[in-house]
């Protein structure tokens, strides 16, 4: 049964505006330090690759990616869930500077990877957080690793560490860096997946690049 996004309202269309104009106030008084060790920042692949972090650190990267994502690429859009939540995220990625793709592993799921497929190919970054969007923490779920294989593009992982911030009782215990703080950024070296992989492989892979992003995770 395919189930149909959440929609938002007026209201709620206006509440993301203004959270928005607050995220990119604090945005800005953040001192971003960016290690770049995939070279894509530096010399911008031809084909899209995916961005993958952890659902807690999605401010963190999205602040570093309004001040160092290269110029003339089409985009990045963000894989959000069907849900609510997904809804309140999708409206603020787009008043942030970002796309998204409604879609999850439980909810239009197989709608969601049809439409990244064909976002891909026409050139679009992607930014997935493999364990949201409820968890458990630091769980990377089989829907990235397939992506990659299917798609045959990279996975670029991305790591943020907080010199001050906020932790939420959430699942996840999502981070707000504080005002005025550093935020070290690492682009890791780029993953690629195989096309074709038997169950036992693909598990390996899965493993393999869930244990490089649990890197500096706290």
């Amino acid at each position: 049964m395919t189930h149909s996004p959440t929609r938002p309202s007026t209201a709620q269309r206006a509440a993301a505006t203004a959270g928005a104009v607050l995220l990119r106030a604090l945005f800005g008084t953040l001192r971003l330090r960016v290690t770049d060790e995939s070279g894509f920042l530096q010399a911008p692949p031809p084909r899209p690759v995916i961005f993958a972090f952890w659902h807690n650190r999605i401010l963190a990267i999205t602040a570093g990616f309004r001040r160092v994502y290269p110029a003339g690429r089409p985009g990045v859009l963000v894989l959000t869930s069907a849900s609510k939540d997904g809804m309140w995220l999708g409206e603020l990625a787009g008043r942030l500077g970002l796309g998204s793709v409604r879609g999850s592993s439980s909810r239009r799921g197989a709608t969601a990877l049809r439409e990244l497929l064909e976002r891909v190919e026409a050139g679009y970054d992607i930014a997935i957080t493999p364990d949201g969007p409820r968890g458990p923490k630091y769980h990377l779920g089989s829907g990235l690793v397939y992506l990659a294989a299917k798609a045959e593009i990279p996975i670029i992982p991305c790591h943020a560490v907080f010199q001050r911030a906020v932790r939420l009782r959430s699942w996840d215990n999502f981070t707000i860096p504080q005002p005025f703080s550093r935020l070290d950024l690492r682009l890791g070296p780029a993953l690629r997946v195989p096309p074709a992989l038997d169950d036992a492989a693909f598990e390996e892979e899965r493993r393999k690049i869930e244990s490089v992003l649990r890197i500096g995770a706290d």
